[in-house]
């Protein structure tokens, strides 16, 4: 669980960020498309960092 909880830092941060570069390089510059891609790689971010702590571990 504590490894999972580290990689989650680590994989959030860069799920979300190349979800809000791709939202920014289709156009949407306005907060909500922004925030809700940012929201969806930090939600996505726990079952990838949940898989690679399982197989880490």
């Amino acid at each position: 669980m504590r490894l999972m909880m580290v990689l989650y830092s680590i994989v959030a941060t860069a799920m979300a960020g190349t979800g809000v570069i791709a939202v920014l390089s289709a156009g949407y510059d306005t907060l909500w498309p922004i925030v809700i891609a940012a929201v969806a790689g930090a939600v996505l971010a726990v079952p990838v960092s949940w898989a690679v702590a399982r197989k880490i571990g």
